[in-house]
């Protein structure tokens, strides 16, 4: 279970480093003639500018805006299909008991059982896939929040550097 985590953590960072490739910060250049030291109070006056104008701030750690999504599952394939098995062995018992007496409670005690046990087992594979199906989910939505923010964060800081007289790229 802690190998799975690690990965899940190694998955979002790449989700959300991925993306970051392609918001990447402009490149500036000084079209009028401005000195180095204008251009870097230029740009961190934009920087100030387009952080409170889109509520982003390229400085900080990308976190995750909501928790992810509650694991259901409780146990292994094995283990559903274990607690499956048990149900519906006892289950199967005790029809067959009532049905047949005491042969049939063996033979209820055996096709429950067996029965109990693929079903328990489908169910806990199901629930797991339905699981990472949500947490998929929830990366691709942060990576694109984050991405959306980014953009809108990259706009701002372009049209204050253009309006000042820089080339953006």
């Amino acid at each position: 279970m802690r190998r799975i985590n690690q990965w899940l953590i190694i998955l979002l960072l790449l989700a959300f480093t991925g993306g970051m490739s392609a918001a990447q910060d402009p490149i500036v250049y000084p079209a009028k003639g401005q000195s180095q030291d204008q251009m870097e109070k230029d740009k961190y006056e934009c920087y100030n500018w387009a952080k409170q104008e889109s509520g982003f701030d390229p400085m900080k750690m990308p976190t995750a805006s909501a928790p992810p999504p509650p694991k259901q599952a409780r146990s292994s394939t094995a283990g559903g299909a274990v607690k499956g098995g048990v149900g519906g062995g006892l289950l199967g018992a005790g029809v067959g008991a009532i049905a047949r007496g005491k042969k049939g409670a063996k033979k209820g005690a055996l096709i429950g059982g067996l029965s109990g046990g693929v079903i328990g087992g489908a169910r806990s594979s199901s629930q797991q896939k339905h699981d990472r199906k949500a947490r998929k989910k929830w990366e691709k939505q942060q990576s694109n929040q984050y991405l959306h923010q980014r953009n809108t964060y990259n706009r701002a800081y372009g049209a204050c550097l253009e309006g000042r007289g820089y080339s953006v790229k």
